[in-house]
């Protein structure tokens, strides 16, 4: 297999500029917006410890024809280049047409990401690769490039075209990767028996969620369990959930976190007026759901795709220091208290229990956990690495 340049789109323009700035290109599956996860949060960290670091972000590319049919112009109208933050510009592909066609469509989006590139004079970057369908852009270019694992899409519910494509992709990037950094044990067992691997689990900003909030204004009163995250099939147990509003009619169930439910997911929640989908809500403000709850609840699926990740959620309930009840899955089988880990057939019967008891504020001593500072000095450690066996400045 030639990893190498494989079907690689060819980088023109990139044309150096010296003296120039420290420069990273990352390639996420993550939007940049208010909502912060792992490869957002990381990127902050890094730009806050170097002021010459300048960050290209590719956020997801905007397709063009889905979202014609659906209505949604104001997608479109947003800028494809913007500048977030001083060192930061944001980039939004536009993907003109499906993958189904070809290769075509993951090549025009990488002369995009090649083409802001050269527009921003980033010289030799080195690309972090989060999106695996930047494959071939990537290791064509010849930059240094790390590949960062946060979920095992290959054990996701797609079909067969689309899982072939992605396990092509995800080999290509294990072959010709500098690093491959993986955040859950179950992900540096499985990818870690093709190749080495560096583990960096995710963390949290402590401060932040040991610093109590005010109550937010739109958590309906009395007993509230909160869930914090994004609603996804293939992670959240939408049964249980009926089951547990069933079980406990007075108990308001509050979800906080992006919607991507099917249809028939979402009208089975809405079917239960005891369930509040609240949606996003800014990363500072997430700790004010979690610190006024009365029980937190992580009714996760146990499969092997949840097996694969370590689950931010975990580090912040834990930040939180408020009763928690969740399913056996990965990232809190082993945590302690105020974590209690039980399957699905006594985790009503668990929160009901947390209810019931007294009232707590949370442990008196609180139990440590790691800090994205600390993750974030891991990552810039396997960063130096690869770009010191590229021969890059």
């Amino acid at each position: 297999m030639d990893t190498t340049t494989g079907a690689g789109c060819a980088v023109d323009d990139m044309t150096a500029t010296p003296g120039a700035a420290s420069s990273l290109v990352v390639c996420s599956l993550e939007e940049w917006g208010t909502v912060r996860r792992r490869i957002r949060i990381l990127v902050d960290e890094l730009v806050d410890r170097d002021p010459s670091l300048r960050v290209l972000y590719v956020a997801p590319a905007v397709d063009i024809p889905f979202e014609l049919r659906s209505g949604r112009l104001a997608r479109l109208s947003r800028p494809r280049l913007e500048q977030v933050h001083p060192q930061i510009h944001v980039l939004r592909p536009r993907k003109w047409r499906p993958r189904a066609l070809g290769a075509g469509a993951d090549r025009a989006l990488g002369h995009q990401v090649a083409r802001a590139a050269a527009d921003l004079a980033l010289v030799d970057p080195l690309v972090w690769v989060n999106d695996a369908s930047y494959a071939r852009f990537a290791l064509g270019t010849g930059w240094p490039t790390l590949y960062d694992i946060t979920d095992d899409w290959l054990l996701a519910p797609v079909t067969p075209r689309q899982a072939a494509r992605l396990r092509i992709d995800d080999e290509l990037l294990l072959d010709g990767s500098g690093a491959v950094v993986v955040c859950s044990p179950d992900l540096a067992r499985t990818r870690g028996a093709r190749r080495e691997v560096d583990l960096i689990p995710n963390g949290v900003d402590v401060d932040l969620f040991r610093t109590l909030q005010s109550r937010p204004s739109d958590l309906p009163p009395g007993p509230v369990a909160v869930y914090v995250g994004t609603l996804h099939e293939e992670r959240l147990d939408v049964p249980l959930l009926v089951d547990l509003a069933t079980a406990l009619p007075d108990l308001a169930i509050v979800l906080v976190g992006p919607d991507s439910l099917g249809p028939a997911a979402s009208a089975r929640l809405a079917a239960v007026p005891t369930v509040h989908r609240l949606g996003p809500r800014p990363y500072d403000r997430v700790p004010g759901y979690l610190q006024h709850a009365d029980v937190v609840i992580v009714p996760h699926l146990v499969n092997p795709f949840t097996e694969s990740l370590d689950p931010i959620k975990a580090y912040e309930c834990v930040a939180a220091g408020r009763p928690t009840v969740a399913t056996p899955v990965a990232g809190f089988r082993d945590l302690g208290a105020p974590v209690a880990v039980r399957g699905r057939e006594q985790f009503v019967d668990e929160v009901r229990r947390v209810l019931d008891g007294p009232v707590s504020s949370g442990p008196a001593t609180p139990t440590p956990v790691p800090s994205w500072h600390e993750r974030a000095s891991a990552l810039l450690g396997v960063m130096g690495r690869v770009r010191t066996a590229a021969g890059a400045p």
